[in-house]
């Protein structure tokens, strides 16, 4: 990512593929194992097309190979070009990101050993909001940071549904990466190039913790009854309060949310989760009263504040990165689609989409890893 010139970036992102595709199939005795990695192979020589394909339109037309230069002279490239140049680009780090609809690669690769795993989830995944905030000038000017974001959010609902359904920790996981990456490119799409890279980060230590932790995980369970949700007047308030005292306090210590931009966006989701955080503690009846209500108050307001100092930490470390920052204008596009993303988050917390069998399925299948890295057997 430290790459100036075009042709070295492309080879070590084509280089990482390869890479990480030979750790998927590291078992060559496995058949499974050697499936998983020749499909991560494909996608990620993919990968590496588009963004060679991407790059080059720029380059060869304005007859610059070297990274910097190339982005600013791209005010000088036909509409055409930017476009076309963005969505390979765009292309490049959704499959490397497991994005829908190149989602299956990540799923198929449960052959790969645990520490790969780590590797893959909090590394190699990461791929796609490294390479939109190299390339953020490109994707402003091509004007399809509204894409983006609608790209991220939907993927993000998505997966996160589909995590729900899934009984093997390993694809749990799999799924919170996709949900996850989902929010990653739809900070990119909002303009905040710095909170994907901070997100980046953050997910890339937790999400190496749960998978070398995953073994910890396993126990017998049996089918329970979905938790029917219960709330009174007084605890609703006390959900909305702390959530917006979440927000303003977000607001705050990293400045998004405090103009009529898309900042507001990601304001409105530190609320909900903060709420969310609220509402899973006052529902504890065992708890002592005092107990439930200053604890999530503490751990919210201790979350934030980290997050603040993450941000603006790499805020400060991209300060001279091109568009590290470029909050887009509110859009109806962007409105509509935002509704649809709470929307859906409701719908997932509520378990309203329990009574549809049919949704049930399509995630289902949507989530299935390719057959050929399926293990259906395996000799003594």
């Amino acid at each position: 990512m430290a790459a100036e010139h075009l042709a070295v970036l492309v080879m070590s992102w084509t280089g990482m593929g390869f890479f990480m595709s030979k750790l998927i199939g590291i078992n060559r005795h496995w058949g499974e194992a050697r499936n998983s990695g020749n499909i991560a192979a494909r996608h990620f020589f993919a990968s590496s097309f588009c963004l060679a394909a991407g790059l080059a339109i720029p380059a060869v037309t304005l007859e610059t190979y070297h990274l910097s230069s190339l982005l600013e002279a791209l005010p000088g490239l036909p509409a055409s070009y930017l476009f076309i140049s963005a969505l390979l680009v765009i292309t490049a780090g959704m499959i490397q990101s497991a994005i829908y609809p190149f989602h299956r690669w990540l799923l198929s690769s449960m052959t790969a050993p645990t520490p790969s795993s780590a590797l893959m989830h909090a590394g190699f995944v990461n791929g796609a909001g490294l390479l939109l905030t190299l390339t953020a000038p490109l994707i402003v000017l091509s004007d399809t940071s509204t894409l983006l974001f609608i790209i991220g959010g939907l993927c993000a609902v998505v997966a996160q549904f589909a995590k729900l359904l899934q009984i093997s920790v390993k694809q749990r996981l799999a799924c919170s990466t996709i949900a996850q990456m989902g929010f990653m490119i739809m900070q990119c799409g909002l303009g905040f190039y710095n909170a994907a890279v901070a997100h980046l980060i953050l997910h890339g230590f937790y999400k190496a913790y749960l998978f070398l932790s995953s073994g910890e995980g396993v126990q017998q369970t049996h089918p329970k009854l979905p938790p029917q949700i219960r709330i009174t007047p007084g605890q609703t308030l006390f959900v909305l309060v702390n959530g917006l005292a979440g927000a303003w306090l977000f607001a705050q210590l990293t400045g998004k949310g405090l103009q009529v931009d898309s900042g507001i966006f990601l304001t409105l989701i530190v609320a909900i989760a903060v709420g969310q955080v609220t509402y899973n503690f006052i529902k504890q009846y065992t708890l002592p009263t005092l107990y439930r209500i200053t604890v999530p108050v503490l751990m919210y307001m201790a979350g934030i504040i980290l997050y603040a100092l993450a941000y603006n930490g790499v805020g400060a470390f991209m300060a001279e990165t091109p568009m590290a920052m470029a909050p887009q204008q509110l859009t109806p596009v962007q409105v509509f689609f935002g509704i649809l993303f709470l929307i859906g988050f409701f719908i997932m917390k509520l378990g309203i989409y329990r009574k549809y069998p049919w949704l049930y399925v399509q995630l289902l299948n949507t989530t299935q890893p390719f057959r050929q890295t399926v293990l259906k057997f395996k000799k003594q």
